[in-house]
């Protein structure tokens, strides 16, 4: 029998704030997969060594975690006044499965050195020495985000003194700003309500904060379901039994706020809605050993992702605390002491996260101007990726 040589296309493997990703040029992409579609999908799944039923991505370039089964693939942009761009696709690990219903913000830290990297930034906006302003098309939601990249000798400067929980190592900082990630004709509240009650069959009546922000996020009290919220990936992963809750309660929450029409398409909209749960400030040592302490933060969070506890937190996420944080009555507020403010200081299972947010209200609505906070990124290995010939 003969088989069809290896597919060999050229990749970038980067981490961005506390993940990892393929990155891609869509120029580089075999022709079939420049375009939306099974191919593409197959493409990536094959790269990153999905579906995997030992759940390990050995022949492939993912991580096993939510966290690096990740891909991205960036373009010159076609809308205005936007220099890239930026499309994600979060790989399923064991299912055939690639989710492209939201973003990934911790990625989203990286696309700006890549887009450089590839001349997909315009050379006159690139200043020698200095911060160069990336501005980023989020293709899967259609919004706009500000990437200030540092550039020293006319190259990114990957390398410096910014220490991000979660990231063993420190990196250059790198600002990024997620700009109106609600639109005006948008719905921040899909029920309109701050805090509703949601029925969740085996679990019952919860209250709920559920908001699209950054991504749809459902929030509840930690103590709700018996938790404090200093939990750590240890105390949920290994539990099936609270999987399976976590789950049920997304699902439902889903379909309340209207990203489903029916409780079985949940399964087929894995990377959104996102669940976490909220609890008042405590003190409690992250997964590195480090004390965190209950005075240096307004709240504790724990998310979320593919169906497991983040080992620390998606910036996608981080927007939705940001945003619900500032928003007196949601339950994000309210764990953090509630009333009115700017920012939010978080725990999370690594450690601590600072998020900036700018919300108003008008006629009885909310809007959120911009989120920001700080992230890293660095280039992991460039090459190509290699792909057997009989995927597609």
């Amino acid at each position: 029998m003969t088989f069809k040589p290896q597919i060999i296309i050229p990749a970038t493997y980067m981490r961005g704030g506390t993940s990892k990703g393929v990155f891609f040029n869509l120029e580089d992409l075999p022709e079939v997969c420049k375009v939306t579609g099974p191919a593409r999908d197959a493409m990536l799944l094959r790269v990153i060594g999905s579906p995997d039923p030992y759940a390990k991505q050995t022949d492939g370039m993912g991580g096993a975690t939510s966290s690096t089964s990740k891909s991205v693939i960036l373009s010159k942009s076609s809308e205005v006044d936007h220099d890239v761009d930026y499309l994600f696709g979060q790989v399923s690990i064991d299912k055939p499965f690639v989710d492209w219903s939201g973003n990934c913000g911790n990625l989203t830290a990286a696309v700006g050195s890549f887009a450089i990297s590839q001349g997909l930034v315009d050379a006159e906006r690139i200043p020698k020495n200095g911060i160069a302003t990336v501005r980023i098309w989020q293709a899967n939601i259609s919004k706009t985000i500000i990437a200030q990249v540092p550039m020293v000798d006319g190259e990114v400067q990957e390398t410096g003194d910014f220490e991000l929980d979660g990231v063993t190592f420190p990196a250059a900082e790198v600002q990024v700003e997620f700009m109106s990630p609600v639109d005006a004709s948008d719905t921040m509240f899909p029920t309109g309500n701050l805090v509703d009650d949601l029925e969740v069959p085996g679990v019952g009546a919860i209250k709920v904060t559920m908001i699209n922000a950054g991504i749809p996020t459902i929030f509840l009290n930690a103590e709700s379901i018996n938790y404090t919220g200093t939990e750590l990936q240890v105390d949920i992963n290994s539990d099936k039994k609270a999987l399976a809750m976590f789950e049920t309660i997304r699902a439902y929450g889903a379909l309340k706020m209207g990203l489903i029409d029916n409780i079985d398409h949940a399964a087929n909209r894995q990377h959104t809605p996102k669940v976490a749960f909220v609890g008042k400030s405590q003190s409690y040592t992250s997964s590195s050993g480090k004390a965190i302490n209950e005075d240096d933060i307004d709240l504790n969070v724990r998310a979320l992702s593919m169906g497991l506890l983040h080992h620390a937190m998606m910036g996608t996420a981080a927007v939705a605390i940001g945003t619900a944080a500032t928003i007196p009555g949601t339950l994000v507020n309210l764990a953090a002491g509630g009333g009115e403010r700017k920012a939010v200081v978080f725990g999370h299972p690594s450690g601590t996260l600072k998020v900036g947010a700018e919300a108003a209200q008008n006629k009885g609505d909310w809007t959120v101007n911009r989120v920001v906070m700080s992230r890293s990124a660095r280039i992991l290995m460039k090459g190509s990726v290699y792909i057997p010939g009989n995927i597609f």
